[in-house]
């Protein structure tokens, strides 16, 4: 740890240069910029932001800990900064006075990031975080997070080199003291996180503390980044309840099966371990298990309490996450491939039966066959993530199983979707099912595939998957027929879609409606792909360049964020005017949407057609019409920025105007003291 954190990654008073968590994790990142850890400030900077926009990184106790796994990092690092006044990293009891960068490289190995996750474990004792607020200057500071015992003293406490490297090993059970009385009730937990570096190690020490005290054994295996220890099956098998405190599907889930389990979030299991306890000590107590109350509906993300139309969000993004890499991989590669060969090199013969070495054509056509059987795995991996999303990896065979039958009977992306829907269903109404408990090793591996496959299959092929295919063909037609005015409309819906969450579900749904047509790509749906990417550039890039000629309506973090922005909306990626939408919502968005309809339109109407479902600037080549392609990009950026300016200088404005009128006032108010 002492390599990670030195003195000149300190700062005990980030209030002179902080005030929002932005800027906070700025003036650290510039620590470690300054020392060599960091290569790309922004790079780096970007990956914070899109970690803390899956979810806040403040916790109860005033501590926040934006961290990430980057690209931009050449080392394992950790700042820290004490504020004053506290800077709001969304924990549900106020602002956080200490805050810690962690900065984690994107193949950290093992060891680094177990120190990181011992740190994490600290943070839940108040003698370290009393300690760390205690400390006069930055060396005994660093020193006492390092776990110097000589410095922590100096800062006011040994907690943080005492309890360094004391977190239980996750699989074997907790050392019994001499003569102490072994606990009745068994507990076995899960935590991870996306990153894997803070969270995961904060919840299971949160448990384990709430379990002492308590009186509960419990046990848990860490799934974080530096790998997991499987929990030791004699343990397992003696637990008498579960709890799974994530926000990513827990691995080998099926281990678990049959007892009574909670299924929360992971910073459930750090601000409320002693509620999830008594919860799941209850339902063991009714006698509820996994077989009576079926899996969690959605294993990545979310609290048991969603409802419905949360849950089917949350079902169908967890296809469409799995689908875009494929679709990504397989487009682009089927885009070179015409790119190179040109537009009939869709009838090239079979590269395995016929390729010439020296031929650019049979390259191309490498390149077009393996983006196709890339572009090919589109419908099924959909329908067969869709289905682990809502049941867990019992969901895979009869989603992929839905899936391939979709694309056998032209049921394309609608059939996907709804193969995947009920795969899901009907694993989750065969675990609902009692069974003897010398069944239950053979239901995830033998029965739930057997049946469930089964029953998909003849509902796509026989009941539901015709009348899809006549609606996916009616579609397609439909698209295809586009023109005019239809074509416009079409294109301004798309455009207000990519633009109004910048990002979130209603983005990706425009997305992956563009992105169904080119698995099948007609003229329509061609259309269609270049004008969802075309709209979902604008945002970044109007932000962009709103900060560049009116940069004094923005703060020093947002022209610092504007400069990364012109990347960012060039590659396509829509995120990167999230920063601005989060500090100012009412303004930036309808603006982005402004220009996303406007940009939207224009594409269509200009017939753009776009083969390759990412990129941003970097496919222009690969673009239909691609002279009129930028001028529609460039018009929604002017839209945006003249609208984003507007709605900022009026806002100014009025605050001058209100501060006016407030001195003016005041002024009446000591005229008739004055007389």
């Amino acid at each position: 740890m002492s390599e990670m954190i030195t003195a000149e990654l300190v700062d005990l008073e980030i209030d002179r240069s902080a005030g929002t968590k932005e800027a906070a994790a700025r003036a650290l990142a510039e620590r470690m910029v300054a020392l060599g850890r960091v290569t790309d400030l922004e790079g780096f900077l970007a990956d914070v932001a899109a970690r803390e926009a899956q979810m806040p990184t403040g916790l109860d106790g005033g501590i926040g800990i934006p961290h990430c796994r980057s690209a931009h990092v050449t080392e394992p690092t950790l700042a820290f900064g004490r504020s004053a006044d506290g800077i709001d990293f969304g924990a549900p009891d106020g602002p956080a006075d200490l805050i810690f960068l962690i900065a984690a490289p994107a193949g950290a190995d093992d060891a680094h990031l177990t120190i990181l996750s011992s740190l994490a474990r600290q943070l839940m004792d108040e003698e370290f975080t009393g300690a760390l607020r205690a400390a006069s200057d930055p060396a005994s500071a660093a020193a006492l997070i390092a776990g110097d015992t000589a410095a922590a003293a100096v800062g006011g406490s040994s907690a943080g080199a005492e309890r360094a490297g004391t977190a239980p090993d996750a699989g074997q059970p907790p050392q019994e003291a001499p003569g102490e009385e072994v606990p009745t009730f068994r507990i076995v937990a899960v935590t991870s996180c996306p990153t894997g570096i803070a969270h995961t190690y904060m919840a299971a020490e949160s448990l384990e503390n709430a379990a002492r005290e308590a009186g509960v054994e419990l046990t848990v295996e860490t799934q974080g980044s530096a790998g997991f220890t499987r929990l030791d099956p004699a343990v397992l098998a003696t637990a008498d309840a579960v709890i799974f405190a994530h926000d990513v599907p827990v691995r080998e889930k099926d281990r678990f099966a049959g007892k009574p389990t909670v299924d929360v979030g992971v910073k459930a299991g750090i601000s409320r371990p002693a509620e999830l306890i008594a919860e799941v000590r209850a339902k063991a107590a009714r006698g509820e298990t996994t077989a009576d109350v079926g899996p969690s509906p959605v294993d990545n993300a979310g609290d048991s309490g969603d409802g419905y139309g949360t849950k089917l969000r949350k079902w169908l993004m967890s296809g469409v996450s799995y689908m875009v890499p494929f679709v990504a991989a397989g487009g682009l590669l089927i885009a070179l491939g015409f790119a190179i060969g040109g537009w009939k090199i869709d009838k090239a013969p079979s590269v395995a039966e016929h390729f010439v070495w020296t031929d650019t054509t049979s390259w191309a056509a490498l390149l077009f066959q393996i983006g196709g059987l890339a572009f090919a795995f589109l419908v099924p991996v959909l329908a067969g993530y869709i289905a682990y999303g809502m049941a867990d990896r019992p969901g895979l065979v009869p989603g992929f199983v839905g899936g391939s039958v979709a694309v056998t009977i032209n049921a394309g992306f609608l059939g996907g979707l709804a193969a995947g829907l009920i795969a899901g269903a009907v694993v989750m109404g065969i675990q609902r099912v009692r069974i003897p408990a010398v069944l239950r090793g053979i239901m995830p591996v033998v029965v739930i595939p057997l049946i469930s496959s089964a029953v998909v299959g003849f509902l796509m092929f026989l009941v539901i998957g015709k009348p899809i295919a006549e609606l996916q063909s009616a579609l397609t037609d439909w698209l295809e027929g586009l023109s005019g005015a239809n074509a416009i409309i079409l294109g301004v819906i798309l455009g207000l879609m990519m633009c109004f969450d910048l990002g979130g579900p209603l983005n990706k749904v425009a997305y992956a409606f563009a992105v169904g047509g080119l698995a099948n790509p007609t003229e329509g749906s061609l259309k269609v792909m270049a004008a969802v990417m075309a709209a979902g550039m604008v945002p970044p890039l109007a932000m962009a360049l709103a900060t560049t000629v009116r940069g004094r309506l923005f703060t020093k973090t947002e022209r610092e964020n504007g400069k990364a922005a012109w990347f960012l909306g060039a590659s396509f990626i829509t995120e990167g005017a999230i920063p601005f939408a989060a500090a100012d919502p009412l303004r930036v968005i309808p603006a982005s949407m402004a220009g996303g309809a406007v940009t939207g339109a224009l594409s269509m109407a200009f017939g753009c057609t776009l083969r390759a479902p990412h990129g941003g600037i970097f496919v222009v080549p690969l673009i239909g019409q691609p002279l009129l392609y930028l001028v529609a990009i460039v018009a929604g950026v002017g839209v945006s920025t003249v609208a984003v300016i507007l709605l900022k200088g009026a806002r100014k404005t009025g605050s001058a105007a209100g501060g006016a009128a407030a001195d003016e006032a005041a002024k009446d108010e000591r005229v008739p003291a004055a007389a």
